[in-house]
């Protein structure tokens, strides 16, 4: 951990005067290569979750747990085509957040700021769970010598100390150790338990047909609800959400070129074969530690090293999966700081030409806001993360749909975004997701669409708002007549029909 706090800091070394701006230090001053990007947004798709939940899952579910590796590969063949053109669209504007193009494309500063309010929301308790698991990990590889509590602390206290600093560019570089022990001792794992508990995959699998065939078809274990309607529209869902997903818009901005992101693009579901270990050895921990329930789940996995291994081969797993934790927790610290510091205390006029010390303010405040309800109010933001990424979803709309068509209105992407929202958490909170068997936030996100373009339609089209007079413009307002996609802009232009050809 001290090495990590170490490397993170080391990232800024000799980068002069570029370190003092807002965009060197949230978007790595869009300079990072297709390698530090893609170490990066993996890091960052690679949580906690990944060691304990994917295991959890498997250990409980079974089969329902493939939905993360049909997203995530889905979604990074959209991100082939939304990454280039977010990446050119906050380029020619100065742009360093989603919500700050939201701002910029709707010629309204405070729709950015009211932006970064409800993303924040939805973006805590992500913060939470990777204290969470940062904490669960320190205390299992510990054999408990060191507590829950001072687990947590250590994973705000490494995670604060480089990111405030470092920003971006520390967590791309934390990145590279993190993707070397994930790799190093999954793949280790994917050899030693099915030889060390099992003789082989040959007898695993076969225990698994004879005695566990439920968890290997949908819905899964139990009455999960999760079947293949749930499996199709979640996957859908969750494809088209992590692209505008702040932290991977964060890794898309940090981005040297268009044509990085389409490498990284490429490149990033290879990493997807590492989610297949821990699915499967939680369900080898079926065999090995029956009877584990509720958050004893998670744990799955780390229960079937920990008495089998040496202290020192345990110590380099939990630290492979303590970095899964605080890579995520830094790049979701690092965007709400960036979408408040941008497109909310700029509005003050005091803020207004201090905005990355307010940014790192922001950092500090927001996990040790996650930090302090993990000690004395667990649940409160366990239970937010229930909509998080179905409520982050209904951002699709007036980002993507906005960008890609001029006639979308602020009236109709607000509106739809409110009727999502209400939908999601209604739904959600009230115990119908899935409902008729579908993803709740799929249900709110057609709604949504539904919303924004009737109130879009019943505004007359000389309406149109000014695209491009928000915070952080460069080059003034644009005409309500001229397309923001329109031109050098964005290389051959959607409006073209080749969103992903090369820029001129």
């Amino acid at each position: 951990m001290a090495g990590t706090v170490v490397l993170g800091l080391l990232a800024v070394r000799g980068r002069g005067d570029r370190g003092g701006g807002l965009a060197e230090w949230s978007v790595g001053g869009r300079s990072l290569g297709a390698v530090f990007i893609w170490v990066l947004m993996a890091g960052e798709g690679y949580t906690s979750f990944s060691y304990l939940g994917a295991a959890g899952w498997g250990y409980n579910f079974g089969a329902p747990v493939l939905y993360v590796v049909a997203y995530m590969s889905c979604g990074y063949a959209v991100g082939y085509v939304v990454g280039p053109m977010l990446w050119r669209y906050a380029r020619q504007h100065n742009l360093v957040s989603i919500t700050d193009m939201i701002a910029h494309r709707y010629g309204r500063p405070w729709l950015g700021a009211l932006m970064a309010v409800l993303a924040t929301v939805f973006l805590l308790p992500y913060i939470q769970l990777q204290i969470t698991g940062m904490g669960v990990v320190v205390s299992t590889i510990s054999y408990g010598a060191v507590s829950l509590n001072w687990g947590y602390f250590i994973g705000f206290a490494v995670t604060t100390g480089f990111v405030v600093v470092s920003g971006l560019r520390g967590s791309a570089w934390v990145s590279v150790l993190k993707d070397v022990l994930v790799i190093g001792t999954l793949g280790f794992l994917a050899v030693y338990v099915p030889l060390h508990y099992f003789d082989g995959y040959g007898p695993l699998l076969d225990r698994i047909v004879t005695h566990k065939r439920e968890w290997l078809t949908l819905p899964g274990h139990g009455d999960s609800g999760m079947g293949t309607a749930w499996f199709i529209t979640t996957s859908l869902l969750n494809a088209l959400t992590v692209v505008i997903f702040p932290t991977t818009v964060a890794g898309y901005l940090g981005a040297r070129s268009a044509d990085a992101l389409r490498r990284n693009a490429i490149w990033l579901p290879a990493y997807n074969v590492l989610l297949f270990v821990p699915m499967l050895l939680g369900l080898a921990a079926l065999f090995v530690v029956p009877g584990l329930v509720g958050a004893d789940s998670n744990l799955a996995l780390f229960k079937l090293v920990v008495d089998s291994l040496p202290a020192w081969s345990v110590g380099i797993i939990g630290v492979a999966a303590a970095l899964s934790s605080v890579v995520p927790m830094a790049v979701f610290m690092l965007v709400i700081g960036t979408m408040w510091g941008r497109s909310v205390l700029s509005l003050v006029p005091r803020w207004q030409n201090r905005q990355k010390g307010a940014a790192q303010v922001v950092v500090v405040l927001a996990g040790a806001i996650a930090l302090l309800l993990t000690y004395v109010a667990p649940n409160t933001l366990v239970r937010l993360s229930l909509i998080s990424y179905e409520g982050m979803a209904q951002l699709v709309p007036m980002l993507l749909l906005g960008l890609v068509w001029r006639r979308l209105t602020w009236l109709g992407g607000v509106s739809g975004l409110a009727v999502g929202v209400s939908v999601v958490c209604a739904l959600v909170f009230s115990g119908h997701d899935p409902v008729w068997g579908t993803n709740a936030g799929i249900v709110a996100l057609v709604a949504n669409v539904f919303v924004a373009l009737a109130v879009t339609y019943a505004t007359p089209a000389g309406r149109m708002e000014r695209a491009g007079s928000g915070v952080g413009a460069k080059d003034g307002p644009v005409r309500p007549d001229t397309d923001v996609l329109a031109g050098d802009e964005f290389g051959s232009g959607v409006a073209g029909g080749n969103v992903g050809g090369r820029s001129s």
